[in-house]
């Protein structure tokens, strides 16, 4: 009895060594996360003026939030080449990072009489983001005609998530959060 219990022991062993050995066996996501990093969009265009741009580190991923004085929930969040608005000038070579991120907000980075809500122009770092694990830079790249861009700069091309949030108050965020790897 105790022979055969061994070797069903060992035939269970040695059958999960060859099944990982295949790759018959997929890791676990890492930290549960499954979101993926396809182009991901949503939401309608705002009159609410960007008003903040700041970032924070998690154990499992690293943020950057976008705040709106007013109501907006429009984005278009996708890895490539980001373009300044108005001018359609490259950022690349302005960002650091191993991947970009071209972050497109469907809201102005100005009030109502054209005056801008943001400290940064156009080809400006937006976020310090020493220390970060997986966020290298985040550049501002300008309002045109209630559009706001930004060039999202990553240690390398890695599943994202991109949401909105009401409040505080009257005012919303569109939240991007970035996973510091793909899978355990």
């Amino acid at each position: 009895m105790r022979l055969r219990r061994a070797m069903l022991a060992l035939v269970v062993v040695l059958g999960g060594l060859v099944a990982g050995a295949s790759g018959a066996t997929a890791a676990a996501p890492y930290c549960g996360i499954t979101w993926g990093s396809t182009a991901k969009s949503g939401g309608a265009l705002s009159a609410a003026p960007l008003i903040e741009v700041r970032t924070g580190r998690h154990d499992c991923w690293d943020r950057v939030v976008f705040e709106f004085d007013g109501s907006a929930d429009g984005y278009a969040v996708a890895y490539g080449e980001t373009y300044t608005e108005g001018q359609g000038l490259a950022l690349s070579p302005y960002t650091a990072g191993g991947a970009l991120l071209r972050v497109s907000l469907r809201a102005p980075a100005y009030d109502d009489n054209h005056v801008g809500t943001l400290p940064y122009r156009a080809g400006e770092h937006a976020a310090t983001v020493l220390g970060y694990r997986t966020l290298r830079d985040v550049v501002f790249g300008g309002s045109y005609e209630g559009y706001s861009t930004f060039a999202v700069g990553v240690r390398a091309q890695l599943p994202f998530r991109v949401f909105v949030l009401s409040g505080p108050g009257t005012h919303s965020r569109i939240v991007l959060d970035v996973a510091h790897q793909w899978q355990e």
